[in-house]
């Protein structure tokens, strides 16, 4: 099985915090030396585990964006 690695490029903001310290935070991440994305994601205290996130591209973060600022 591949190893899959991960680098936080950029924190942008903590959105809540769960049971257990976990957090849920929007960051842009590199994923296996990528381009880095915007994404929503839970992370462990430590950010060495992660669940499941939405990952954007720049343009669909600006379209987020821009959706927020009009409710």
């Amino acid at each position: 099985m591949p190893t899959i690695t991960f680098k936080i490029t950029e924190h942008i903001a903590t959105l809540g915090t769960h049971s257990g310290g976990w957090t849920k935070e929007l960051n842009k991440v590199s994923w296996n030396d990528g381009e880095p994305r915007y994404e929503i994601r839970d992370w462990n205290p430590e950010h060495t585990q992660c669940g499941k996130g939405s990952p954007m591209t720049d343009e669909e973060f600006k379209e987020l964006v821009n959706v927020c600022k009009g409710m």
